[in-house]
């Protein structure tokens, strides 16, 4: 039996660990906090900090492979790690240029990939100096998660904004539609891509509001990001679950917005409706299985349920029921017992046959679950 640790608790963690029991595997979980997500759900939990060499080069020792679920992981343990034999997913190299966005818009000019133009700046003067450069979007190189670390400078009036640490300025591109498209890549090279999904954001948390699968693109743009993502993903040289956020703008010209090098949020709805979830992939290339099916069995739409504003205490979920009277939906919770104003605690996947009902189903399900402090 195959002994796969898992850097991170959260709820990717959680769902992973929910595939995990349909295959051969012993799993470890490395996490600061013992209540998290991820916990009750592996067979050994080891209470830890995944950014400290020590504490990852320790959990790494003996284990066969080690997956993570976010990115702000020692990659220097990872490295040692992958040098004396544990299979790494992805490979310490890849997360290295993913996880710092200068490396990572750096490696798309150097591959040629379209990414929106843009500079580095290492402090607020550097920033000032382009202000010709606004309207723009100022990301931390390191930190960002979940819409953190990310501003947006429209004007030299907002210049205060921005960040006083190494981050990239990126030109504003005028947005038609946002796409992800979720690559794996197996032990020997094998590729298979997920259908294409639209994601809609909510602009004021700058979080994931719904999103839809298929996207409602065209063959032609269908097949440019399938290409480009393809192109993005093998340059990183590793196997493992790769998604690949781009931008579609106004004159169908695409763009790499950034990739994750891991299970992401833009493939959550694969559990139901995809032959082979994104999760259950990642296994298959941890165990050198074929490659899954990835092909959608339904049009699906996915909603974020995030914490009211307002509210922050112990969750209190209220209308599930009601929500759960609908024949199709499926609700997961991510077992995060205290919630805040905007924390993803959950999702809702929607399957239906056609994106109008998908639409208004995740508009109704949104008013229908609240997740508010208990009282």
């Amino acid at each position: 039996m195959l002994k796969v640790g898992i850097l991170g608790g959260g709820q990717l963690g959680r769902m992973l660990l929910q595939s995990a029991a349909n295959y051969p595997v012993e799993t470890f979980v490395l996490e600061n906090d013992e209540n998290c997500p991820s916990a009750h759900l592996c067979h050994h939990f080891t209470k830890g900090d995944i950014r400290s060499f020590d504490d990852v080069y320790r959990f790494g020792k003996g284990l066969d492979a080690i997956a993570i679920e976010i990115e702000s992981v020692n990659e220097q343990a990872l490295e040692k790690l992958e040098a004396e034999g544990v299979a790494i997913y992805p490979r310490p190299a890849a997360l290295r240029t993913i996880k710092n966005k200068i490396a990572q818009k750096e490696y798309y000019r150097e591959r040629n990939i379209p990414s929106p133009d843009f500079v580095i700046t290492r402090n607020l003067d550097e920033v000032k100096q382009y202000s010709v450069f606004l309207p723009a979007v100022h990301k931390l190189a390191e930190g960002g998660y979940d819409g953190r670390g990310v501003q947006v400078i429209r004007s030299e009036n907002e210049l205060s904004r921005a960040f006083a640490a190494p981050s990239v300025l990126e030109k504003m591109v005028d947005i038609h539609k946002e796409i992800a498209q979720i690559v794996a890549v197996d032990q020997r090279g094998g590729i298979v891509m997920y259908p294409p999904v639209e994601m809609v954001f909510d602009q004021e948390l700058n979080l994931l509001d719904y999103q839809l699968s298929p996207a409602g693109i065209t063959d032609d743009i269908k097949a440019r990001v399938e290409n480009i993502a393809l192109d993005a993903v093998k340059g990183l040289r590793s196997a493992g679950v790769f998604a690949v956020e781009l931008f579609l703008d106004r004159e169908q010209r695409i763009y790499v917005n950034e990739m994750a090098p891991r299970v992401h949020n833009s493939g959550h709805h694969t559990i139901e409706g995809n032959y082979s979830s994104q999760f259950d992939m990642l296994w298959r290339i941890i165990l050198g299985y074929p490659l899954g099916n990835p092909s959608g069995i339904l049009p699906a739409a996915l909603v974020n349920l995030l914490g009211e504003p307002g509210q922050e205490g112990d969750a209190d979920y209220q209308g599930l029921p009601e929500a759960l009277q609908r024949s199709n939906v499926f609700i997961h919770l991510y077992g995060k017992r205290q919630t805040k104003p905007g924390r993803k605690m959950g999702h809702v996947t929607i399957l239906g046959k056609d994106k109008e009902t998908l639409v208004h189903d995740a508009h109704a399900l949104k008013q229908i679950i609240k997740i508010r402090a208990k009282k």
